[in-house]
Formats: C-alpha cells, structure tokens, sequence
C-alpha cells in the first residue's frame, strides 16, 4: 500500500510543493477517485474517507489530544487521541496506527475497528468543511508519549466526567462529539462498565 512520496503530486500552484493526496468515496464508502487535501476541505467539500482513533490508559482513561496552533484546519483546538486520512490505497487501519506514531510518538498496543460514521461539518472558524466517511478505531496506550509539536500542542488523559467539565469550557473540534458518540459502543465494550464511557 502506498504510503511514501509515490502518492504526492506537484502542486499545481507553483509546480514545487507536493500536494496531499485523499481518497474520494460515495455514500457507501466505495473508492471513486482523488482529490488534493485543501481542495477537498473547500465548500461544499468533497466526501473523502477519514479515521479518528481514540486510545486509553490502563484506567480506561481517554487520551485527548490539543491540535498544534500552526495546523491549516482547527488550530489549537481539543479533539480525539488521532485523526487523519489514509492515502490513497492505504488501509484505514493502518493509516490509523501510522499517523498516531508520527503524531504522538507512541504505537498502541491494541487497535480495533469500531465502526463507520459518515459526516458533514463546516469549521466556523476556517470555513473549511469536513466532508467525511470516517473509519472509527478503539484502542489502548502503554508507553509514553512522545507528541510532534507541529502536529499537536498538548494532551491529556480524562476519565468522562473529566471530559464533560473540559468539554463546556474548552474548544473542540466539529467532529469530536459526532466520532465520540458513534465510537461509545466499542469504546464501552473495550473499557469495561466501570470506567463510565
């Protein structure tokens, strides 16, 4: 599967920048082409497929992550432990495990396949739009973390009520509770009933 500079092309705009390839799909996540990253995060946007990873702790904590201040789309916001695109033909899962080892340094010792959700939230702030057949996966974290700081400004572990009380006065991304809300089942299922996802 293609995860090396074979699936960048150049920039269009001044023919030196290799532009980010996403994979296109329909409403049923089938494969229907290509389009350059920004482009397809224009208005209306492109349906495109995603992933959004949520690890934990060995207390059934959830890992939080704050998207470093110089990202092109929600800069400095809190969202989930990892979110991303696979290119295009790279498996999801595995496009999932490879952007949370560059991201945050770790590889989880466990990652399951928790779902689909399918998307459309424009950022009010960037008036980017996320248009997106997003890949759902659970899993755990048992080493220490070693963040990118261009792509993330701080992290922390919350237990649900700890997540309630950041989430009313902290800033999210659009798509965090729509993930959260379609991951909770395999999330329950992974934690356990006493740590209350």
């Amino acid at each position: 599967m293609p995860i090396t500079p074979a699936t960048t092309t150049q920039s269009p705009s001044n023919g030196t920048a290799d532009a980010i390839l996403l994979e296109l799909v329909d409403e049923n996540g089938v494969t229907i082409g290509t389009a350059e990253k920004v482009a397809a995060h224009q208005p209306p946007g492109q349906l495109h497929r995603a992933f959004s990873v949520f690890l934990f702790d060995e207390h059934g904590r959830l890992l939080l992550q704050r998207r470093a201040l110089g990202k092109y789309h929600s800069p400095g916001v809190w969202s989930n432990t990892c979110c991303g695109h696979p290119y295009p033909g790279e498996a999801p899962f595995a496009a999932a495990a490879r952007r949370t080892f560059e991201e945050l340094g770790v590889s989880p010792s466990l990652l399951a396949e928790a779902g689909t959700v399918r998307y459309n939230h424009p950022d009010p702030v960037s008036g980017l739009v996320e248009q997106e057949y997003n890949h759902l996966f659970v899993g755990m974290v048992q080493s220490p973390l070693r963040p990118d700081p261009e792509e993330v400004h701080e992290t922390a572990f919350v237990t649900p009520a700890e997540l309630t009380e950041r989430h009313a006065k902290d800033t999210f991304s659009a798509w965090f509770m729509t993930v959260l809300d379609a991951a909770r089942p395999a999330m329950k299922e992974l934690t356990g009933p006493s740590a209350g996802w």
